[in-house]
């Protein structure tokens, strides 16, 4: 006898018509890093296959991605200047600035633009906040994340992502930016964001590590996921429109939990750290790369996430295009 679900697995047409979770190109956001100065694009050693861009050259990469359908993109910012207090971060002149005008002005509405709230890559300290001597403000910094949020706002921002980890600065950005007249504009909130070795390579990439100490006072304990839901029903009373997950790889539970608690859109970010491994080893003959990329990448999607941030969104893309995963 040949059971259920042996006859399910059999013919690929039916294997797909049965398959539980479904993919899209729609759900992947690339992560793109924009540097100060012109004519630039410089392959980042750490993260093998992505650039640094300056904002003249960042359309370069905004094609790829249209060719591959991926038109959903995340920015962060490299400033040639850092100081005390990120001024480079909420500067109008600022290089994310830049780039969202230069690519709204390219493209209007053809693509949906994404921007990183933070300061740890504005500040000559590598945190994400004020300080008080050696530790962040939190209230004080809410002041400066308000200013940043509304300045990408008013350089053609569709969404921004505070990734801060300060309490209160899901309500304390929503004000500003309805203060402002951007009530409808959404936030993608960092809710979930663990204090991870997985960062590594994005830290060298943004130029981001601390000067000092590390995150954990503000990033989460990765021993904890009860937190995680506290942390995840915060943001959403405070007017999150979005919530996040972060690091995605060893954090399936998390996700699951969250999905469980919340009806809000769901994104997880594969960071730095999970891509570099994959292509590392893959680079290496140590495992199928385009395999365990599909694979680690339906984990996310299985796990209960809506949207994924990955490194591997053009090549996600296109696989999902050619029938490997979707």
């Amino acid at each position: 006898m040949i059971h259920r679900g042996r006859r399910l697995r059999h013919d690929p047409f039916v294997r797909s018509l049965a398959r539980e979770t479904r993919m899209s190109p729609d759900t992947l956001i690339w992560p793109l890093f924009v540097q100060e100065g012109s004519n630039c694009r410089e392959a980042i050693p750490s993260l093998d296959g992505q650039f640094h861009y300056t904002p003249d050259r960042l359309a370069e990469a905004v094609d790829e991605g249209l060719e591959a359908g991926v038109d959903k993109f995340l920015l962060f910012g490299l400033p040639s200047h850092k100081d005390a207090c990120g001024s480079g971060a909420y500067d109008d002149e600022g290089v994310v600035q830049q780039g969202l005008r230069t690519l709204r002005e390219r493209y209007g509405d053809r693509i949906y633009l994404v921007t990183d709230v933070c300061m740890c890559e504005y500040t000559d300290h590598g945190h994400c906040g004020i300080l008080c001597g050696h530790d962040v403000d939190n209230d004080k910094t809410l002041t400066y994340l308000n200013r940043i949020a509304v300045s990408h706002a008013k350089a053609g921002a569709d969404m921004v992502a505070p990734s801060d980890m300060m309490d209160g600065r899901v309500a304390s950005i929503r004000r500003a930016l309805d203060e402002a007249g951007y009530q409808s504009l959404p936030i993608m909130s960092y809710a979930v964001k663990y204090a991870s070795s997985f960062y590594g390579p994005f830290r060298d990439a943004a130029g981001s590590a601390p000067a000092f100490g590390d995150r954990r006072s503000y990033q989460m304990d990765f021993h904890n996921a009860r937190e995680a839901m506290l942390e995840a029903a915060a943001d959403e009373a405070e007017g999150a429109d979005i919530l996040m997950v972060k690091p995605a790889m060893s954090y399936g539970d998390v996700i699951r939990a969250v999905r469980e608690r919340t009806n809000l859109p769901l994104a997880a970010y594969s960071v730095s750290g999970e891509y570099a491994m994959i292509r590392n080893a893959g680079k290496a003959g140590l495992i199928d790369e385009h395999r365990v990329m599909c694979e680690s990448a339906v984990g996310v999607y299985r796990a209960g996430a809506d949207i994924l941030i990955t490194y591997y969104a053009k090549e996600l893309a296109a696989a999902m295009k050619a029938g490997d995963i979707g």
